[in-house]
């Protein structure tokens, strides 16, 4: 199973007091240029969510909440410094993001 590593916060946070937007662009432009595949995906749909049995994360969140999710552990740890108000932390999972999916 792959191994997923996600910050999460609630959805107001991430999506109107923070750049998300432009972070997850600049990554998407950064991996374009050096011919990455996208390897994370920002995910607002709390069934979604629900189902990665993030339990103890989603117990000190009150409110909607959102999350971005990746494979590479060192941009979730980039993210936490850069945005501050996130929690952290990994999960595995046999589920298979794409590209072409809404998370929301």
């Amino acid at each position: 199973m792959p191994k997923y590593y996600f910050a999460i916060a609630s959805k107001n946070f991430l999506m109107n007091e923070e750049p998300i937007e432009e972070v997850l662009r600049e990554r998407t432009n950064h991996y374009e240029n050096i011919k990455k595949e996208i390897d994370f995906w920002f995910i607002t749909n709390p069934d979604l969510l629900k189902s990665f049995n993030l339990i103890c994360t989603q117990a000190k969140l009150i409110e909607d909440y959102a999350a971005i999710i990746s494979l590479d552990a060192k941009f979730i740890q980039w993210l936490k410094l850069r945005i501050g108000f996130v929690s952290i932390g990994k999960f595995q999972s046999n589920y298979i993001f794409s590209q072409n999916v809404n998370y929301q």
